[in-house]
């Protein structure tokens, strides 16, 4: 940042050199405009998809659709919290979903 040196005001760009708003004072010096980025490190996320991984544990349950016995299980509060949770089943082969309340 150049000041003016007969008024002491910030001295602004214009074309080619530094010029006063206030009294018209034009610096002889050429601009040179240096200009400095810092740039963060991106995080890499992995997605999951659900075909390709199964992330959920295997338990003992019959499929109501195929009678595989082998399921999926994971758990969700989907009602109040004084209520006991709700799980849920998807079957290992056929990848049929359903849930039973306790």
């Amino acid at each position: 940042m150049k000041f003016c040196p007969k008024c002491g005001s910030v001295l602004v760009q214009k074309k080619k050199r530094f010029a006063c708003p206030k009294c018209r004072y034009v610096s002889k010096e050429k601009v040179k405009l240096v200009s400095s980025e810092k740039v963060a490190k991106k995080i890499k996320i992995d997605v999951l998809h659900e075909k390709e991984s199964n992330v959920w544990p295997v338990v003992s349950e019959t499929c109501p659709k195929c009678g595989h016995c082998k399921a999926y299980y994971f758990t969700a509060q989907t009602r109040a919290g004084d209520e006991a949770e709700t799980r849920f089943f998807k079957c290992v082969k056929c990848k049929h979903s359903w849930r039973e309340y306790t």
